[in-house]
This record gives C-alpha cells, structure tokens and sequence, in this order.
C-alpha cells in the first residue's frame, strides 16, 4: 500500500470514528436534550410575561397564553420534531461536525457569552497549559530516569523504580490530589487550595498568579505519573541494549553513558514518541477529575459543572472537541509512523 492510499485511508477512518463518536453522544443524550430544553422554554416564557406585567381575566386564559407561546417556541426551534427524526437528527449532527455548538442553558464565558464554542476556547488553553507542561515535565523525568535504570535492570534502583511506578499508579490522582490540598494548603499554606486565581484577566498580573496557583496541580499530576512513565521508558531501553549493535559499540570502547542516553533511547525513539502523543491526548481526555478537584478553570472543570446543571450543549460540544483532538493525534502519529517506517504501509 503506497503512502498517498495509506493516509486517505487513514482520514476516512477517522471521519467514521468521529461522527460514530458524535451519534452515539447525541443518541444517549437527546431524550434529556428534549426534556430540558421545553422545560427552559417554559420558564423564560413565564419569566417575560412576568417582567411585561400583562394582567389577565382568569388563571385558565394566562396559562392558555403561556402554552401559546410555548408551542410557537417549541416549532420555531424545531422541537416539535422527536430528537430522532431523521431531518432533526441530521441537521444536529452536520451543526456539530462544523463546530456550530449551539448556546448553553445556564453557563457563560468570562465575557457573558452563552455560545458554548466561546465558553470552550476560553476554558481550553488553561487546559492544554496545566496537561501540555505537566506532560512535558513527565516525559524529561521520565527518559532520563527510564534510561539510567534500564542500563541497571535488576539492581536496586530498577526495583524502586517498579516499586514506586507500581505504588504511585495505584491511587487515583483525585484521591492524591486532596492530599496534596490537605497537606500544602490547609495544614502549611504553601499553596492556595482553590487553582482558580482572584486576580481579574484583564489584570497584567493575573498570568503570574495563574501560573503560581498550577503549582499544586501541577506538582500533583507530575508526582503520580513519572513513575509509571519512568517504567514504560525502561522497558522500551532494555529491550534496545539486548540488541547485537549495542554490544558492537560497547566492544568498540563508546562510553556507556553515550550508549544509553544517545544510541539506546534513540532507538527506542518511535514507540516512546508515540507513547508521549497519546498520552497528552488521554490526559485532556481525562481532565474532568484533576480540575475538579483542584478547581482549574479549564475544560475538566466546566465539563464537571455541565453534567451538574444537566448543560447538553457544552457536554456534547466538549465531547466533541475531546474526541476531535485524540483522533488527530492518532491520526498525527499514524502517519509519522508510516512515513518513516514502510513496514507500516504495507501491513
């Protein structure tokens, strides 16, 4: 299979995935979709003719009136139709493939929009910064400790290095995180307990005082991760030293510090490389329980305050958003992969 068929291949698969992904999400989530919506169309009825003061004869002709315009609501917006209509479904779905997210019921921006494609671009960069710089740390950490432990497999410090791996996976990063509060914010008031600053954006030095209250989660994130990261990386190396031209080199007197750290690890290169992609993926993925916790004002955060308020239209579109960046990473390193190694292709 030539390269060119491999990545149109390759875009095609992704294209089913994602609109399976966003037919599914839609699936589970219309009937609620529908409920919520009349019910809000209800009460900012209720709520306009109360702030009009029309006075009615009777109780029968107010509520006659509510439910007129109720239904005109309700026919305008197209809910008349079931949620699984072909044409209704079909046009909600084309609506979030071209990023058309709709507006939220009860969430805004930071600027008072209720669009939920601008409530998502301004949750995400503080994302992307929390996840990108604590996968970058993790992944240094990691190589060089990877590295210096799988050159010493079975001595002492390879068995910490399993020993901690194993022992820091074993506890969710929620759980490690309210430590993390408990023991740095409440009991030594090193770090504020809340990640979310009081300085205002539109402060020059509110960027600063993001950046001080990432610490903890931060800290936290990089604490259970490098561990296992470690392991992975150890695991790829070990494998790379038992090679025939490893021997060759160190027959031929090549330093062993420059064996491990520039021949051995480049050779591991690729699947670390793709280990790394998927991981920052995933890591966004599963923000929702680390913002949380910590209260980041990131995408994790406001996807854990829509599924509180039952918000459709930001679970949906950050569900989409989510799934759009993993599938590009996939894709991303698919394509890398083939490009460089042609046992790719014609597998």
């Amino acid at each position: 299979m030539g390269f060119s068929r491999f990545v149109i291949k390759r875009s095609i698969n992704m294209v089913i995935v994602l609109f399976a992904t966003l037919v599914l999400t839609i699936a589970l989530l219309g009937p609620t979709m529908d409920k919520i919506l009349k019910e809000s169309i209800l009460y900012y009825a209720v709520e306009e003719l109360n702030n009009k003061d029309i006075k009615f004869p009777t109780a029968a002709e107010r509520q006659r009136y509510i439910d007129e315009q109720v239904a005109r609501q309700i026919k305008t917006i197209g809910l008349d139709e079931p949620w699984y209509g072909p044409k209704r479904f079909a046009n909600t779905v084309l609506k979030v493939m071209i990023l058309d997210l709709g507006k939220s019921n009860y969430i805004t921006s930071d600027a008072g929009s209720p669009k939920v494609s601008d409530i998502i671009l301004e949750k995400m960069p503080k994302t992307i910064l929390l996840f990108t710089t604590s996968t970058i740390i993790v992944t240094v950490i990691g190589l060089y400790l990877g590295a210096f432990v799988g050159n010493k497999a079975g001595s002492l410090w390879d068995r910490l290095n399993s020993t901690f791996a194993v022992f820091s996976s074993s506890f969710p990063t929620w759980w490690v995180g309210m430590l993390m509060i408990f023991a740095f914010a409440f009991t030594y008031h090193i770090f504020p307990s809340r990640a979310t600053p009081l300085t205002p954006p539109s402060d020059p030095s509110y960027i600063f005082d993001l950046l001080y209250h990432m610490l903890l989660p931060l800290i936290t994130i990089v604490l259970v991760a490098f561990g296992a990261w470690a392991y992975t990386v150890r695991y790829f190396v070990v494998g790379v030293l038992g090679e025939d031209y490893i021997a060759a080199k160190r027959t031929a007197g090549i330093p062993e510090r420059r064996i491990v750290y520039s021949h051995a690890l480049k050779n591991a290169a690729p699947p670390i490389v793709t280990v790394v992609a998927l991981s920052l993926a995933g890591s966004l993925s599963g923000a929702i329980t680390i913002e949380a916790v910590f209260d980041w004002p990131g995408m994790g955060s406001l996807y854990y305050d829509a599924i509180g308020f039952l918000d459709i239209p930001i679970i949906i579109g950050i569900t989409y958003v989510l799934t759009v960046i993993f599938i590009l990473t996939v894709f991303v390193t698919d394509i890398i992969y083939a490009y460089f190694d042609p046992r790719v292709k014609v597998g």
